[in-house]
Order: C-alpha cells, then structure tokens, then sequence
C-alpha cells in the first residue's frame, strides 16, 4: 500500500515511520527543505531515541510538492499545523484545505485522512466544499518526546467515519500497531471524533491547571505540596498521575485546542473551559513572583522546552514567566541548546552550559534535570517528582 504522508512534524513523521515499518510505502512532504533532505539521506526529524531507531529499519522517501507524489497512492495523510489565529479566535485550517484539495485534483478516488486537529463540524464541511467523501478525521493522541511508542502502542484509535473508508483505515492503523489485539478502537461520525480530540487534550490541560493549583495554595500557605497531592492521589477515582506541578500546561497542542474549544462554546452555558484556558496565566505570574522573592541579581532559564525528549517548545509556559520576570526588571539568561540564535524572547542566549551555571544566581527550570545536579542550590522548580 502506498500512503503519502503531509507534514514531518511530530505527529506525521511519527505516523510515517510505523506505517513504514508495517510494510507500507510511505513518501513524506513537507515545505521545509531541510526535513526533505534529511529524511532522505535516512536521518530521523526527531530526537526520540524510538524514531532514531526505526529510521534505522525501514525506508522512507520525501518531497517538497505534494501535486508530485499523489498519483498512485492510496491514502494521503494530512498532518500539517493548525495554529490557533487570536484575531479570528479560531484554528487556521488552511493548510489541511489545501492539501485535501490539491490531492483529490490530482485523484478524486485518493483517500483523505486528516490527522491535524481541527475544529468540530470541520470535516462535514471540507466534505461538501471539496465535494468529496473520500476525507476522514481520524484524531491523534501522541505525546511529545513520544510521538512513535505512542503510535506503535496507541490507547485507542478513534476514526470519524461510519463506512467502509472509516472500517478501513481503523483497520489500517491496527495493523501497524505492535500489539493489534490490543487496540481499543471507536468508530463514530466525524463531528464526535472531532468533539473527542477537542475534549480529551482539554482535560489533560484541566488536570495540569488543577494540580498547579494545588501547589499555588500550598507555595502560599507553607505546606508540603508533594504530601498534598499525594493524599489526594491515593484516591483511586484520581489516581496518583498526570499531577506533577510545572510552570503551566503548554507545547503545541493543549494551548490552542483548549482555546479552540472555549470558541467553540460560543453560545453554549460554561465555566469550565474557559477558566481553564486562563488558568496558565495565573501560575506564570505565581512563579514569576516566587523566583523575583529569592532576590536574584541574575536569573537563568534552563531549557524552554516543556518535556523531556523533545525539542519542541512552542507555546512553553516558560516563555510567560521569562515575560513576567524581565517586565519586574530582572536580568534573565537562558540556556537551550536548541536555539541557534543569540537572543531569545529578549534574553541572552548562553552557549556553554558552564559559564551559565556561573553566571545565575537562581536557576528556573521547568522539570529537572541531571545537568544542574552539581548548582542543585541554585535551583528553582516546582517538578516534584521527576518526570514530565
């Protein structure tokens, strides 16, 4: 079966990669010339050590022009970005029209398999607009830093789409799993599996948002924050995970989809969604006055990023609470070895890891990390547990 697969980000190379590796061809497009190039000299556009090593087994090919690749495939997978526009306080779903459109042009009878995320109702209208109902939504549920194991061991496969295009790819996505069996797997409209995509990424914002503000109340009053949620954890109806405090939810997903979601409200009685979405706010100004209260004369930011094992860090909630401690006037330095420039958000980039070291006074991170094991006095987070 051959699939092409449009967008190298996370989520389309990491859908690349397995459905490579369970014996499809797959050719990858993307407009960035250097992910084009580096997928076809055989090196991973990721860092997470399962996508280096898949890489390794199986064969991909890539192209900057989608019109080019589409004749003779059987399913063309959009997974481009849908970024949240503040003007129009919506997601900007133009790339994935695009792509739709440009693909049944060239074969009307290609199957459409739109993994972005997007807004409900979405779907139902790219159908009647393009007039077409060879396009499916099918939601994806990766997490950053592991995009691959999550599509090798998926919780669940939703698919919107009732009929024999929906059975199919289910069917599809399955198959490449390390463990079909295995797979829970719902199969409903499109509207539901957009609404669930939507819903589930809202909650998980909730769950980080609430637990943030545990530590908040706790930071205030004194207390142990890591016996507090521990005590609440131990219920089983809450469970002791996805509650380590941090400096607020972000990366490229909950930010915008909990955004999306409040505007897709519009109209509709709640609460809820829309604190939840001003939630992050809060705990940045609480962080940002905590670190100010140490009384600093430099403060270092190490790594922008959100997660272990990824390189992404767009939306960080970092960036809210360097934006907070250089509007109080202190003197922020960042280290993010990711970052080719020498300035970032208004700080100074350091290079050397050392000579930052050296030069905080307090060191903000967001999750802890060996690399300040030795500065550990210097240290400021709220990571209680290690882990992301």
């Amino acid at each position: 079966m051959r699939v092409v697969v449009v967008g190298a980000g996370f989520v389309g190379f990491a859908n690349a990669l397995v459905l490579a590796r369970g014996g499809c061809e797959v050719v990858v497009v993307d407009v960035d010339a250097g992910k084009v190039d580096r997928i076809n000299r055989g090196v991973s556009v990721l860092e997470e050590v399962e996508a280096v090593s898949v890489m390794a087994e199986v064969s991909l090919s890539a192209s900057a022009v989608l019109a080019d690749v589409v004749a003779g495939a059987e399913g063309v997978v959009v997974a481009t970005p849908t970024d949240y526009d503040p003007v129009s306080g919506r997601f900007d779903t133009s790339s994935v029209e695009e792509c739709a459109r440009v693909a049944l042009s060239v074969d009307p009878g290609v199957s459409v398999v739109v993994r972005s995320t997007v807004p409900v109702g979405f779907t139902e209208g790219l159908r009647v607009r393009l007039g077409s109902d060879r396009i499916v939504f099918v939601p994806e549920f990766l997490r950053e830093g592991h995009a691959v194991h999550d599509c090798l061991y998926p919780s669940r496969v939703v698919v919107g789409d009732r009929g024999e295009l929906g059975q199919g790819f289910a069917q599809l996505l399955t198959s490449v799993c390390a463990h079909p069996d295995q797979v829970q797997v719902v199969v409903t409209g499109s509207r539901e599996a957009e609404a669930v995509k939507l819903f589930a990424n809202s909650y998980l914002a909730l769950r980080v948002a609430y637990f943030n503000e545990v530590d908040t109340f706790a930071l205030s009053q004194g207390l142990d924050a890591g016996a507090v949620i521990a005590g609440i954890g131990l219920d089983p109806r809450i469970g002791d995970f996805y509650n380590n405090p941090s400096f607020g939810y972000g990366g490229y997903c909950l930010p915008k989809d909990t955004k999306q979601l409040e505007a897709t409200y519009e109209g509709i009685p709640q609460n809820l969604i829309s604190a939840v979405v001003r939630a992050n706010e809060t705990r940045q100004s609480v962080i940002a006055a905590d670190v100010l209260s140490r009384g600093a004369s430099v403060v270092g930011v190490h790594r922008l990023i959100m997660k272990a094992g990824s390189d992404n860090f767009r939306s960080s909630s970092v960036f809210g609470v360097i934006e907070r401690l250089r509007a109080a006037g202190a003197t922020v330095i960042v280290f993010e070895p990711s970052v080719g420039e020498s300035v970032v958000a208004g700080c100074e980039v350091v290079k050397d890891l050392d000579q930052f070291k050296r030069r905080a006074d307090v060191i903000v991170t967001n999750r802890r990390s060996a690399d300040l094991a030795d500065v550990d006095d210097k240290v400021y987070t709220r990571d209680l547990y290690g882990r992301d």
